[in-house]
């Protein structure tokens, strides 16, 4: 998640074991980390950890059945024996591209894509989630209420959250971290390899990708403007900054220096408020 590793160096991930390699029929493949991790490609397969395994069950049924006009899905994998998840690990095919900072073509994306998934059911795994992406998105919607450092991003929060006003779109499943998760290949459609889901509007889910453009993507300020023609885009900008205002709170790598990305972001989405 490419926020997350703006924040600070995490810990270099270990390689999926020879037994899971094997099970997704990759066993004397030599594992090689996918741009910084989590995902590693062995042969034709890319393996990401899965530490909840019935977020990525549902993820690898959803994702083989699901099409979207000019997106590239990455058909997850299932074992030899049949299953989406061995040992803690997920995998899918591996797809060609890199992220890169073509922010409003990503927005482009989940447009689409949510427009794809407006009808899947609420996955039953939402509400048991407990880390911390999943604690700082009931935060940002007020449905849950959590100390926030100050110094972190807590003090910002709590002078934007007064600003919070009912948004009228309705919540369904998105995707909602799609910003540096997308994949170009030339002339070719956008990628995607993964899918976070969240239940909430799907102006939200765009509105990420803004605040993180912003944040620690270089985006140009007038991105907040043209995108302007979303419904409750104003609120769901300001939900979308809460939201990663908490999760930099919470989060173990957060430093005063990451949080300054925030802070330029907040400067823009102000002025829409």
């Amino acid at each position: 998640m490419v926020a997350v590793a703006s924040l600070a160096v995490s810990p270099t991930p270990e390689p999926p074991p020879v037994h899971v390699r094997a099970a997704f029929g990759a066993r004397d493949s030599e594992p090689e980390l996918i741009d910084g991790g989590p995902a590693w490609r062995c042969g034709d397969a890319a393996l990401r950890p899965a530490t909840n395994p019935a977020q990525a069950a549902w993820v690898g049924q959803t994702l083989d059945g699901l099409q979207v006009d000019n997106l590239r899905v990455a058909r997850p994998l299932r074992s030899t024996d049949g299953r989406w998840v061995v040992g803690g690990w997920a995998a899918t095919r591996v797809i060609a591209g890199r992220a890169e900072p073509r922010h409003d073509e990503v927005v482009s994306v989940a447009v689409r894509l949510h427009q794809a998934t407006t009808g899947l059911n609420r996955p039953r795994f939402i509400d048991a989630r407990a880390d911390v992406f999943a604690v700082a998105d009931r935060v940002c919607f007020a449905e849950e209420e959590v100390p926030l450092d100050a110094d972190l991003g807590g003090r910002l929060f709590e002078v934007l959250a007064g600003s919070r006003r009912p948004m009228t779109s309705r919540p369904q499943v998105v995707h909602g971290d799609l910003f540096g998760n997308v994949l170009f290949a030339g002339s070719a459609s956008p990628a995607i390899m993964d899918f976070e889901p969240y239940w909430r509007p799907a102006e939200w889910a765009a509105a990420v990708i803004v605040v993180d453009a912003l944040a620690w993507g270089g985006a140009d300020e007038e991105i907040v403007r043209r995108w302007n023609h979303l419904p409750d885009w104003p609120q769901a900008l300001l939900r979308a900054l809460l939201f990663r205002l908490a999760v930099h709170a919470l989060h173990p790598y957060s430093t005063t220096r990451s949080l300054r990305g925030l802070e330029r972001a907040a400067h823009q989405i102000t002025e829409l408020l």
